[in-house]
């Protein structure tokens, strides 16, 4: 009900919880009302990789200043947690800028409103094409790690190449203890620090101490390797990760979520929910 949403807002309610104009067994998005936000026609909220490559570095106002300048209305938000506090940040970023048709999220993402898909689709092309970078070069050893062997008969390789790089590339392995949380849905889905080991025998170690073994492991110089039951959902979010981390050059500085800022992500009861849906 985009009228009871923008009602709420306008009353500066933004805990508002969505209501629904049918039954469904499913709740609206956490994000529901960025969308409510713009007044635009169509509003899309997305994670583009181009973008989120800019958007987690400490310097990034600066550099979309440059990169897009007036060629588009914008606007911009420090980082804040999913939700309420993030549809207020945007509510002021709009008030400031009422003819922005972006609102870029430090750390998250970007929101695009216009008067049709089209119209979006051709911010959206601009944008993509001025953040345009490409992945570092690593070391050309794609075809070992796909052929890595099993470890303890539970860890298989991952299937994407590209994301072994992690763990044998050393700024990318590097970057792992230091810049993991970059931005909400990597610390959802991947959890609040990566495990990391140097050696397939340290790995072993921990398994006949009997603790408890992390889905998704990292092992230096090696590769990466997950359990069966890492789904679909994390593997994309994985090279997400890689994707946006390997486009960053050793001078740029980066800004990662708190420990408060994960915490609260984790132990937020809505994010729990959709990790179930997405699960199912």
């Amino acid at each position: 009900d985009l009228k009871y949403l923008q009602s709420a807002i306008s009353k500066n309610n933004f805990s508002v919880n969505p209501r629904l104009k049918r039954e469904s067994s499913l709740r609206p998005s956490i994000e529901t009302l960025l969308h409510a936000l713009m007044p635009h026609k169509i509003v899309v909220h997305l994670h583009s990789i181009e973008i989120l490559a800019y958007l987690v570095r400490m310097n990034c106002i600066a550099e979309i200043s440059i990169l897009v300048g007036d060629v588009i209305r914008w606007a911009i938000t420090g980082y804040h947690k999913p939700g309420a506090a993030l549809a207020e940040a945007v509510y002021s970023a709009l008030t400031a800028t009422p003819d922005a048709q972006v609102v870029f999220l430090q750390n998250h993402g970007v929101v695009i409103g216009g008067n049709s898909v089209t119209e979006i689709d051709s911010i959206l092309q601009i944008l993509t094409t001025a953040f345009k970078s490409l992945p570092r070069i690593t070391k050309k050893n794609n075809a070992l790690s796909a052929k890595l062997p099993p470890i303890l008969g539970v860890y298989m390789p991952v299937s994407d190449v590209m994301v072994h790089q992690l763990a044998v590339d050393e700024f990318l392995f590097d970057n792992l203890s230091i810049n993991w949380a970059l931005y909400p849905d990597h610390v959802v889905f991947l959890g609040s620090s990566p495990a990391i080991y140097k050696s397939v025998d340290e790995i072993k170690m921990q398994a006949t101490d009997k603790v408890d073994l992390p889905e998704l492991i990292f092992i230096c110089g090696i590769g990466v390797f997950s359990k069966q039951e890492f789904s679909l959902t994390k593997q994309l979010q994985l090279r997400c990760y890689y994707d946006v981390i390997s486009r960053q050059q050793k001078n740029n500085q980066l800004n990662s979520l708190n420990s408060l800022q994960v915490s609260e992500l984790l132990n937020w009861e809505a994010e729990q929910y959709r990790m179930h849906e997405v699960n199912l």
